[in-house]
């Protein structure tokens, strides 16, 4: 008698080239504890717990805290969940799980309890990689969107530039040599005195500055398509303790406008050259930084020029949620793999082509 890993395979080689596959996924690799459920490219329901407030008052996510919100917050998600979408667990194609890059404790809950639910209801688990969830978030706002394309990915623990060529296949390019783009701008915004979480509140404030702030120009990869964020970061910091020091005045929303458009742009230069050099027509934005206005503007404005197209998800599909892993699982099925075991563990990090 077969034992669940292998019924599990079979079950998700039954399912290739199926276009209405029923999927149950969990999201919780930072501080927002997700379920979602589609069918296809379809979503039924999307259920985030957010514990933004909670970590708000620590000016960051403090990795137990959010791990033990997690605990509390799964149960009542997933149900909620199912409910919303007006699905039975017994209907579910399979359950399709977050375990990695993230925060290891947060990863744990979900990973744990997607491997519980899946097991009782002998159902296949998927084991998604976090980063190309945040890719496939575009495919649930453009079905017909299609490889190959450059996609730039944005958010708080990567930032990179790399050509997709299939549903579950990449090439990495480029990437920051040392901070991601989110923590940068979470960084920053803590300089001026900004809440938790940092990004919208740069964003905010840089719409009533002026880009009069001289700042260097970070490093830019001439030959190739990495960057960095630390040199411009570093610079910041010093800008403003250096006025505070000397009891000159700090006009925050300049010093936001000119950080948000040099660590824009460095992202927007190095994406648009790999669609030139590659000769791609497409660009897709992925992650948290995706929903940054000004990158969203500067990207489009710029490749447009060109006669390149660009892609990015509404706002809600920008930040961590489940769909998006759903999403990630429905184009590993198509590819034929993804089936986990029994022993899946968390992984803290992994490299964006797994």
């Amino acid at each position: 008698m077969s034992g669940w890993y292998e019924r599990s395979c079979e079950k998700i080689e039954a399912m290739r080239g199926r276009d209405d596959l029923l999927i149950l996924a969990i999201e919780s690799s930072c501080d927002e504890t997700a379920c979602a459920i589609t069918r296809g490219r379809e979503i039924l329901s999307d259920v985030i717990a957010s514990q933004i407030d909670i970590h708000k008052r620590y000016g960051g996510v403090v990795p137990e805290i959010a791990s033990r919100n997690h605990v509390m917050a799964i149960s009542g998600v997933v149900s909620k969940a199912l409910a919303d979408a007006g699905v039975r667990a017994d209907e579910l194609d399979c359950v399709a799980v977050t375990y990695g890059s993230g925060l290891l404790g947060a990863l744990l809950v979900g990973v744990s309890f997607a491997k519980a639910f899946a097991y009782a209801l002998d159902k296949p688990l998927i084991a998604v990689n976090h980063i190309k969830g945040h890719i496939a978030a575009n495919y649930l706002a453009f079905p017909d969107l299609k490889p190959p394309y450059i996609c730039l990915i944005a958010s708080g623990g990567h930032t990179a530039v790399a050509k997709v060529t299939g549903l579950d296949e990449i090439e990495l390019l480029g990437s920051t040599q040392d901070d991601a783009a989110g923590e940068a701008f979470d960084k920053v915004a803590r300089v001026l005195g900004l809440e938790y979480p940092g990004g919208p509140k740069i964003q905010k404030l840089a719409e009533e500055g002026k880009d009069s702030v001289r700042l260097p120009m970070p490093l830019k990869d001439e030959k190739g398509y990495d960057f960095s964020y630390s040199g411009l970061k570093t610079a910041v910091i010093n800008y403003v303790h250096t006025a505070e020091q000397k009891g000159e005045k700090v006009v925050r929303a300049d010093v936001a406008k000119s950080f948000q458009n040099r660590a824009v742009d460095m992202m927007t230069d190095a994406a648009l050259r790999a669609a030139i050099d590659t000769g791609t027509k497409k660009i897709v934005i992925a992650g948290g930084v995706a929903a940054n206005s000004y990158l969203r503007e500067s990207m489009t404005q710029k490749a447009k020029a060109r006669g390149i197209e660009v892609f990015y998800p509404p706002l809600k599909l920008c930040t961590d949620n489940a769909a998006m892993i759903a999403s990630q699982a429905y184009n590993m099925i198509a590819s034929g793999r993804g089936c986990a075991r029994e022993d899946l563990d968390a992984v803290a990090s992994i490299p964006i082509q797994s």
